[in-house]
């Protein structure tokens, strides 16, 4: 009898044991499914962006709708379980397919950003950059518009609100997509000044020039030719214009006085305008570059061709390409052929 109760006690221990260890493995394989099994199918990396408006619930979102997130109610299990909701942090992160979601938590957790190539070029005023570098960044138009337009602020950093442009200088530079406006600047004023080297102040030197009036010049020139082979040529006349006091009479710094890059013939009206950087009415640099220039042009201007030409006119085949001139009567008739041409095309 005893023998019978034993075996069958020793039969109901070996039965839960045998529960228990299914369950636990059941246990460990939905553990490490959760953990380890790859829960994102999205063909190619993705990011996700994280504001400081952005929830853990609209993160939740973003990867449903744009990582291919296979099991979301998984993905929210463990990141509470890991307290990401309570810790999450700004930021550009990335999700590439075949990912788990231990991966991407920790990541999330550890603010293990995936920087941002920040580009801009083909840009005339403070306002077009601050909105083409805050479609990039976390930061708003605004707050770097607020920065640019503070006169206080450009002089701490050596620039006007005029000549602010001038410390932007087109690139490709990697940054994290939660970098502060202030903070972009900062960066910027470092590759300014590594941009300009104690070699080029002292060719800006030779010229007469500052590095910020290297700027302002160089805007001149690249709104002046299409063709950045015709930029030292182009320089080279405003310089020697600036040299013998002459006005340098540039159209592109009429257009930005009238604030109509489009127009493609200069009147007389056009040339009465009363604003500084009207070149026809004063002379000299106007106060502040028309563009942010490209390193091209900036080189153009510090490497400019040496020559005696002082008049240039668009080429009548409208190419964008000049033709030059040493005296007023060569220059006479070159503009009358370039007149002709507008008049044919019916260019008023």
């Amino acid at each position: 009898m005893g023998k019978k109760k034993s075996s069958k006690k020793r039969n109901i221990i070996i039965s839960l044991m045998a529960v228990f260890l299914l369950v636990s493995a059941g246990l460990i394989g939905w553990g490490s499914w959760i953990l380890f099994y790859p829960n994102f199918a999205t063909e190619k990396t993705v990011y996700v962006y994280v504001d400081e408006k952005k929830d853990f619930n609209e993160l939740c979102r973003q990867l449903k709708d744009s990582a291919g997130c296979r099991s979301l109610s998984n993905f929210k299990m463990l990141a509470r379980w890991m307290h990401y909701p309570e810790k999450m942090k700004t930021g550009r992160y990335a999700v590439v397919k075949g990912m788990n979601n231990t991966v991407l938590i920790k990541s999330l957790l550890r603010a293990h950003q995936e920087p941002v190539h920040l580009t801009f070029n083909n840009i005339r005023t403070t306002d077009e950059l601050a909105g083409r570098l805050s479609d990039q960044m976390m930061f708003t138009k605004e707050d770097l518009l607020t920065l640019l337009q503070d006169s206080s602020y450009c002089d701490s950093l050596g620039f006007t609100t005029e000549t602010i442009k001038a410390l932007f200088i087109p690139n490709t530079y990697e940054v994290y997509w939660n970098l502060s406006a202030p903070k972009l600047v900062q960066r910027m004023l470092r590759e300014y000044n590594a941009f300009w080297t104690d070699e080029r102040r002292k060719m800006a030197e030779q010229i007469g020039l500052s590095p910020v009036e290297v700027s302002i010049l160089a805007s001149i020139v690249e709104e002046e030719t299409a063709d950045p082979v015709e930029y030292p040529m182009v320089a080279g006349l405003y310089i020697n214009r600036l040299h013998i006091g002459m006005p340098l009479q540039a159209d592109p710094t009429v257009k930005y006085a009238v604030g109509d890059f489009g127009l493609r013939r200069i009147l007389f009206e056009h040339l009465s305008i009363d604003s500084p950087y009207n070149t026809y009415k004063y002379t000299g640099l106007p106060p502040g570059p028309l563009r942010i220039s490209t390193i091209r042009g900036l080189e153009g201007v510090l490497n400019y061709t040496k020559h005696n030409y002082i008049y240039m006119c668009a080429k009548e085949d409208f190419s964008g390409h000049h033709n030059f001139a040493m005296t007023l009567q060569e220059h006479a008739k070159n503009a009358n052929r370039y007149r002709e041409a507008l008049n044919k095309r019916g260019i008023q």
